[in-house]
């Protein structure tokens, strides 16, 4: 067993306002890039195209909806080991013996979706017994400690560095000072330097927002109303899911009435749909930018005596768990939790001189009626991630708070 070193777990329920997306918060230098917060705005928001966004590219988009019918690369039943499109890199470089010392800068571990990855990450280290330390630090969701704790790691004798950024430009120049002096791995949120040797993340934003916005074109009649809840603005990641849904609703003949930003909160969502339902009459699907607060949005419908219309959600077991008690119309796409068991991996194949793909794409499926009840954990708390990967892994399911 590794002796794991670590200076973390401050106030985990502190940030369920980015809850369940493992996302960065660089604004735009002209602000967020669609709609403004707070209710009876969110209209606005939509009215903007899609590809006027700051966030919006149109190369990444198209080749993150390519991806989604790829094949990947890899075990068959390992999905935090296959890549799709791999390019991989020569390691000769960093070649050494082991034992090693590893070390992760992470940006929090401030919500149940980041919560659920550090336990997988912990128990992928455990698994090799070639790791002799495991020094951490939490940034706690602060750029400026971030900022430190790299400075921090990269003189601690490392032999290959983890990162997950807290922020994508603020954090780059840290990232750019490491990689000369120790290999570095950067998973989960980007940073704007090719410098690390891989750079870990499942398809991304994009198909996510696709896959829930796409199904609802398949499920709700032409001219029906759709109401879109999301987080808040200024998120990449979220950014990137709402100009995939808005790219799809654009070229469909749904009816966007209402973009409203919920910050993560289960009443205040619970109000906003409410008030839709009240102002409106009704309404025929729900997309939502997270599984955060899906549920909180069918109970706005049950509350009302409404039936519940065509939405999605994401692999929480909260949610999947209210689809199959109340038979709903729905789909889960997910940013599946087992990517934190890949920088480890990663980190051991550079050090072995082992290739790397440059940009590891990782799968990134999406739960659906005919798959529910794989994904479906009973036994697991509300807020666990069924993309955990963890299943076989030691301590499962006491370990993420099963029994």
């Amino acid at each position: 067993m590794p002796h794991i070193h670590r200076r973390v777990l401050a106030a985990a329920a502190v940030a369920a306002l980015v809850a369940l997306t493992g996302c960065s918060s660089d604004l735009p230098a002209d602000g967020p890039a669609s709609g403004a917060s707070g209710a009876g705005k969110g209209a606005d928001g939509q009215k903007k195209k899609a590809d006027e966004s700051s966030f919006f590219v149109q190369a990444d988009y198209e080749a993150q909806l390519a991806m989604r019918t790829k094949q990947p690369t890899g075990p068959a039943d390992k999905p935090w080991e296959q890549a799709i499109d791999p390019q991989p890199v020569d390691t000769a470089k960093y070649k050494k013996a082991g034992p090693y010392h590893l070390c992760f800068s992470n940006a929090a571990t401030n919500n149940p979706w980041r919560q659920v990855g550090w336990k997988t990450m912990q128990a992928e280290v455990a698994q090799h017994k070639e790791i002799a330390d495991f020094t951490v630090l939490d940034a706690e969701g602060k750029d400026d400690k971030q900022i430190s704790d790299i400075a921090e790691l990269t003189a601690k004798g490392c032999d290959a560095l983890i990162v997950s950024p807290n922020t994508t430009a603020t954090l780059t120049p840290a990232v750019k000072g490491a990689c000369p002096k120790v290999p570095v791995i950067v998973f989960d949120r980007g940073v704007g330097t090719d410098c690390p040797v891989t750079f870990i993340k499942p398809i991304g934003g994009y198909a996510f927002g696709a896959d829930g916005a796409e199904f609802l074109t398949r499920k709700v009649k032409p001219g029906g109303k759709i109401l879109a809840l999301r987080i808040l603005p200024g998120v990449d990641v979220l950014e990137t899911r709402w100009s995939a849904a808005q790219k799809t609703f654009e070229k469909s003949e749904l009816d966007v009435i209402g973009v409203e930003f919920t910050d993560g909160d289960a009443a205040k969502t619970k109000s906003i749909v409410t008030n839709y339902i009240q102002r409106h009459g009704k309404i025929d699907g729900l997309w939502l930018d997270s599984g955060a607060t899906s549920v909180a949005a069918v109970e706005a419908f049950e509350d009302a005596g409404l039936p519940v219309p065509p939405l999605n959600g994401e692999d929480q077991q909260d949610f999947l768990q209210k689809w199959k008690d109340a038979k709903l119309t729905a789909i889960a796409p997910t940013y599946p939790t087992y990517q934190w068991r890949t920088p480890v991996i990663a980190a051991l194949k550079i050090l072995k001189g082992e290739s790397v793909p440059k940009v590891w794409n990782l799968p990134q499926p999406a739960i659906t009626e005919e798959n529910l009840d794989t994904y479906l954990k009973p036994g697991m708390p509300p807020l666990h991630y069924a993309l955990c990967g963890c299943e076989k892994m030691d301590g499962y399911p006491q370990k993420w708070g099963g029994k």
